[in-house]
């Protein structure tokens, strides 16, 4: 037996294992299989982190999408069981140039291959990763397919176990994301106490030595998010995408923080509304990461709109502009706001993408409430942003002490 065949066998690979990548415009890029086999469709996006893979891969924001990434070899420090941004891979397909047999970090417990398999996501690897980016940044983000279930012809043509080249690129063409954030949503709210990492359905509780007690609405958060709040002193109460201001109120909570999560944040008719009632109702201070950032630009007002590619990666400039500060930040998202469409009334940019312009940041006249695009849990700098955490804490203690007065 060949050397590469004993270690395909010890990473519980089948050797050379075809898989492929199917785009909407009948583009095919041929590679190897790893994780699990079948066939998955979805949106087609790049990020050019170089580390942080097992974080993107567990990032609800990837929801329905098939996620190239663009530094060469992934998976070179393994996966382990603290990393994860939440509790599955939301992300339909991984593409990667080479991914890494034999990791090496005191940490690692398994290969990413292991935990694609185990956690069901269809891996493509061995091909040309940045040519497929290339495409991407010229034509846009597009539809795609993986698959292990194609057969290449001797005349170049292909055959779809699943049915005709023809449906499947059907298939492809016809796949949108709906209905996003509720499905990576919680459905009952959950308490975390300060400092714990485990939650209770006690939702209503305070620890007594919490500084403040804040409501994260759950559009899809990164377990970072909890943690940034409860190395504050702020107790986490995760509620639901669809919690009302009659809800906020019997939660007797300090703060309110709207999440990261992933999809069109237009679509949601029914959650913009209710934030206006809640932004409008109500003069407890607000933060809101990424969608969060988003939905309350709609909510206050605003417009956004689909990026050609979106930003996606760890080394995103972004211009604070009252401190004239550059951060690098990190990000995920296919959506931006239109600063200029916000009522100047209600509110103006306070941080600008360096790349291309695009709106990072809002800071509203509504008392305390501010929003950002970049995600300032993820350390990107790797804590140059961590002040707007401070920043939101200082916030509600002040909105609290006003309250207690």
């Amino acid at each position: 037996m060949e050397e590469k065949d004993i270690m395909a066998l010890n990473n519980h690979m089948e050797p050379d294992k075809k898989a492929y990548l199917v785009l909407a415009d009948g583009t095919v890029y041929e590679g190897d299989s790893f994780g699990a086999e079948g066939t998955a469709i979805g949106e087609v996006v790049f990020t050019t982190g170089m580390t942080g893979y097992q974080e993107t891969l567990t990032d609800p924001s990837y929801y329905g999408q098939i996620a190239i990434q663009t530094f060469p070899l992934v998976g070179n420090y393994g996966i382990n069981d603290t990393d994860e941004e939440s509790g599955k891979v939301w992300m339909n397909g991984y593409i990667v140039r080479d991914w890494c047999e034999t990791p090496s970090n005191f940490r690692s417990q398994r290969n990413l291959n292991d935990f694609l398999k185990e956690k069901g996501v269809i891996g493509l690897c061995a091909i040309d990763t940045r040519a497929l980016t290339r495409k991407i940044r010229e034509f846009g983000v597009m539809n795609g397919a993986v698959t292990t279930a194609l057969e290449k012809n001797a005349d170049g043509s292909y055959n779809w176990e699943g049915g005709s080249m023809e449906s499947l690129l059907r298939q492809i063409g016809d796949y949108t994301i709906k209905d996003a954030v509720k499905n990576v949503s919680c459905t009952e709210g959950s308490f975390y106490a300060l400092n714990t990492t485990v939650p209770t359905d006690d939702i209503k509780g305070r620890t007594s030595e919490a500084a403040c007690k804040v409501a994260l609405f759950d559009f899809g958060f990164k377990r970072n998010i909890l943690r940034s709040l409860h190395s504050r002193g702020c107790d986490v109460a995760v509620v639901p995408w669809d919690t009302t201001l009659a809800d906020l109120k019997e939660l007797d909570i300090d703060g309110i923080m709207l999440s990261n999560g992933p999809g069109d944040p237009a679509e949601n008719k029914e959650l913009i509304a209710n934030l206006q009632e809640i932004l409008t109702g109500c003069d407890i201070p607000v933060l809101g990461i990424c969608l969060g950032h988003q939905l309350t630009a709609l909510a206050m007002g605003g417009k956004t709109e689909k990026l050609k590619y979106g930003h996606r990666g760890a080394n995103q400039p972004v211009l604070d502009v009252e401190h004239d500060t550059v951060y690098v930040t990190s990000q995920n998202h296919g959506y931006a706001v239109l600063g200029d469409s916000l009522d100047p009334a209600v509110a103006k940019v306070s941080h600008i993408n360096v790349n291309d312009g695009s709106c990072e940041g809002v800071l509203y006249t509504r008392p305390r409430t501010f929003t950002v695009q970049f995600h300032p849990e993820a350390s990107a700098g790797p804590k140059d942003t961590q002040y707007l955490f401070d920043r939101f804490v200082e916030n509600m203690k002040a909105y609290k002490e006003g309250k207690e007065a």
